[in-house]
């Protein structure tokens, strides 16, 4: 299994600090699709930085190859209604096993 990370960020300025309706709903069930992906023993961390302007989010997670991961990304709710925009990368956390070692 391979490590992922996409950076994620709102697609409208001014996300962060005011939401539609439309978009808190988008955005809760992002919430709920993290926590599915965490139950299933894919998700690693996520999070967001705590600013309005620059914000942007990182998920990281596990997936057996790329388009596994790819399909992960667009799955994201907040992705795949346009909320956020998404880049994808492979990743290493830094601390587990072999990752200390390249």
């Amino acid at each position: 299994m391979s490590q992922w990370i996409y950076r994620i960020e709102p697609t409208r300025p001014g996300l962060v600090g005011s939401r539609t309706d439309e978009e808190s709903s988008v955005l809760a069930e992002r919430a709920g699709y993290l926590r599915a992906l965490k139950d299933a023993g894919i998700l690693i961390l996520a999070g967001r930085t705590r600013v309005e302007e620059g914000a942007f989010g990182v998920t990281v997670f596990e997936a057996p190859d790329e388009a596994s991961a790819r399909a992960v990304m667009r799955t994201d709710p907040a992705v795949s209604a346009g909320v956020m925009r998404a880049e994808l990368y492979p990743y290493a956390v830094a601390g587990s096993g072999d990752a200390l070692d390249d």
